[in-house]
């Protein structure tokens, strides 16, 4: 059910030496390669798998400040200047489009919710707006019920998973970074209780720093490395449409359904507001961290017990460097969608909007989401492990704020004054990530 992502011709050797080494070939490692390699730094970039095989490829595609926790704020407007000189700069279709997104409200407690968040994010000059039902227009097809109103952002946009990490990996190698793909890191090779390197299944690389951005994987390296990273995977489920000509160019959410033009001038849509959580060894061990999540989210979770349980407790926790690691042993995951969730959403946009009276699921296909306790990222240096840096815990926002997570990753790992403030990143947040023992 992997959808068809671009393709990236990359580096065949393992070379000696890299100032950085990049962990992982989602939007987020990428785009920490793409901006090391414009600086000029030596970096080199491996991936089990394949470049944005995983989430990176499987998501909405939206690239929004709307909605965002006050937090990401300054981040998502970073990405999104980002995002603007994205393909001349990758001299590629990224699919990137300043299109708006809409936020329809169906009740009045809804649009009271839009607005006061607005009223939070007005520090930070987001371009916003509520709209009243009698100025939606023409931004949504015409729908069969009415609208309490909507927030909506002009200057949010999209652009397409399948394409946007491939052609930022092929500008970051036009650079001149080097990109292994099957190239799994086992883990880091300390010296005098720093990084000095990392230990892939080809092979050490001698390096002054790394950059782990493991996405879903995140929680199982750093727990070989003595942290306990709280993250818990969850699982997102996308179908696309055939071309469906004349359609909405603005992208729509709504309470339980969302949808996005696409290139090829069909839709992207999606169940909102209904995340899979399968039930697995992680889910009892991080049970407290995530409680307060649980309780606010309880309407939206699905909980799943059966699927995953016994193939994470098979997973082996702790290797040696010198042995195959669980990178080796699964290269991608690539889960089923979920499709009742999928046809609940189809139905909820043809009941409502007649325009997509005809839609038919032309592909389908589900990807695996790294979630933090309090839905904000880690990006972060890691007190315990000098010359390590962590990027991950996305929660569903990594594509959209992909390039400048990147970014501030990579200012961190060369010492670099961050373009944002890394502050409310912070590992350190947690209380959970502490030292632990390393294997041998």
């Amino acid at each position: 059910m992997m959808p068809a992502i671009d393709t990236v011709t990359t580096d065949e050797d393992l070379p000696q030496r890299a100032a950085i080494v990049v962990i992982g070939g989602g939007i987020i490692g990428v785009s920490a390669a793409l901006h090391l390699a414009r600086k000029g730094v030596d970096v080199v970039l491996c991936e089990k798998g394949r470049i944005g095989r995983e989430q990176s490829g499987r998501n909405w595609g939206w690239v929004r400040a709307m909605g965002r926790d006050l937090a990401e704020i300054p981040l998502s407007l970073e990405s999104q200047r980002l995002w603007g000189e994205m393909d001349r700069l990758c001299e590629a279709e990224t699919g990137y489009r300043r299109c708006g997104i809409l936020n329809l409200c169906e009740t009045e407690v809804q649009l009271t919710a839009q607005r006061a968040w607005l009223d939070e994010a007005s520090q930070y000059q987001v371009a916003s707006k509520v709209l009243g039902p009698g100025e939606l227009g023409d931004l949504v097809p015409k729908a069969t019920r009415s609208f309490a109103g909507a927030l909506i952002t002009p200057t949010d946009g999209r652009a397409e998973p399948q394409k946007a990490t491939p052609a930022m990996a092929a500008a970051a190698r036009r650079f001149g970074a080097r990109i292994l793909e099957g190239c799994a890191v086992r883990g880091l090779d300390l010296a005098a209780g720093r990084v000095a390197g990392v230990i892939t299944e080809k092979g050490r690389i001698a390096c002054d720093g790394a950059i782990l951005a493991g996405g879903a994987w995140s929680r199982l390296f750093c727990g070989n490395e003595g942290l306990d990273l709280p993250q818990l995977k969850v699982l997102g489920s996308v179908f696309a449409t055939q071309p469906l000509p004349g359609g909405p160019e603005t992208t729509v959410g709504g309470g339980d359904f969302a949808f996005r033009k696409r290139l090829d001038g069909g839709y992207t849509v999606a169940r909102r507001n209904a995340s899979i959580s399968h039930i697995t060894p992680d889910s009892f061990r991080l049970f407290f961290d995530f409680l307060p999540s649980l309780v606010k989210g309880w309407e939206e979770l699905r909980l799943r017990p059966f699927g995953r349980f016994l193939e994470e407790w098979r997973m082996p926790r702790r290797w040696r460097l010198d042995e195959a690691s669980p990178f080796e042993a699964v290269r991608v995951l690539d889960p089923e969608p979920d499709l009742p969730q999928l046809e609940e959403a189809k139905g909820k946009i043809k009941a409502l909007f007649p325009f997509f009276s005809e839609i038919r699921m032309k592909d389908a296909w589900g990807g695996v989401i790294d979630v933090t306790p309090d839905a904000v990222p880690v990006i972060s240096e890691v007190a315990q492990l000098p010359g390590l840096v962590i990027a991950t815990g996305f929660s569903g926002h990594g594509f959209g704020i992909g390039p400048g997570s990147g970014k501030l990753a990579a200012e961190l790992a060369t010492k670099s004054t961050p373009s944002v403030d890394p502050t409310p990143f912070r590992l350190q947040r947690f209380k959970r990530a502490t030292s632990l023992a390393r294997p041998l």
